[in-house]
């Protein structure tokens, strides 16, 4: 399964994670959203090199010109809440493609562990598209497995499917390539941390990004 870890070359995605990042930004939380939008869409473009491409012909006002366009058909699926401004970079980027929406969360035990549960799912056909599954954390990885096999019961299978996560940890992106098919899976991450707390939270990574987004919930 290919794993491309966007930091690890010069890239503006870069500043938009140190933000996310900083304590002393993200108070801010309509900055937050801001910066969870625009890491979206410029990890799209990068999605963007790796998509089929055919020749067609623009006529202009004085002639025609031969333009590489992209052939795919494109699903932007994001679970839900911290998702929605990631979601909106890529749709701003693939401004024709479908959207889908999941409803995944932890629902915790009393002794503190946890398991994910999906709840909600809307989505159109997925048969032969290519699927973008975009979620800002990439923490245990459970919930993108989940989330990937709940889709594809529900709208077929995709053509190929990118994950796109902001920051991952390294246990996460394991997670994922051990349970998702190799050949029809990439994995795109801004980031990759070390380190998981007992409570599952990547190090350092940035904290919750819902509520940083769209403040603390009960």
């Amino acid at each position: 399964m290919n794993v491309f870890i966007l930091n690890e070359q010069p890239t503006v995605l870069n500043r938009f994670i140190s933000e996310l990042r900083n304590v002393e930004v993200q108070g801010d939380s309509m900055r937050f959203r801001r910066n969870l939008e625009r890491a979206g869409g410029t990890m799209a473009y990068e999605v963007s090199k790796t998509l089929n491409y055919e020749p067609m012909v623009v006529e202009t006002p004085l002639g025609e010109a031969e333009m590489m366009l992209p052939t795919d058909r494109i699903v932007v699926a994001t679970i839900l809440r911290a998702g929605i401004p990631y979601h909106q970079g890529f749709m701003n980027v693939f401004d024709m493609a479908e959207g889908a929406f999941v409803s995944a969360y932890r629902k915790y035990s009393k002794d503190g562990t946890f398991k994910v549960k999906v709840e909600y799912i809307s989505c159109g056909d997925l048969e032969g598209k290519t699927l973008i599954l975009v979620d800002p954390m990439l923490a245990t990885g459970t919930s993108t497995v989940l989330t990937y096999k709940a889709l594809l019961e529900k709208g077929g299978t995709p053509a190929h499917t990118h994950i796109c996560s902001i920051i991952a940890s390294d246990e996460g992106v394991s997670y994922v390539k051990e349970h998702l098919p190799d050949d029809e899976v990439t994995i795109w991450c801004g980031a990759v941390d070390e380190e998981l707390t007992v409570k599952s939270y990547i190090v350092p990574g940035l904290g919750d990004a819902g509520d940083l987004a769209y403040g603390d919930k009960l």
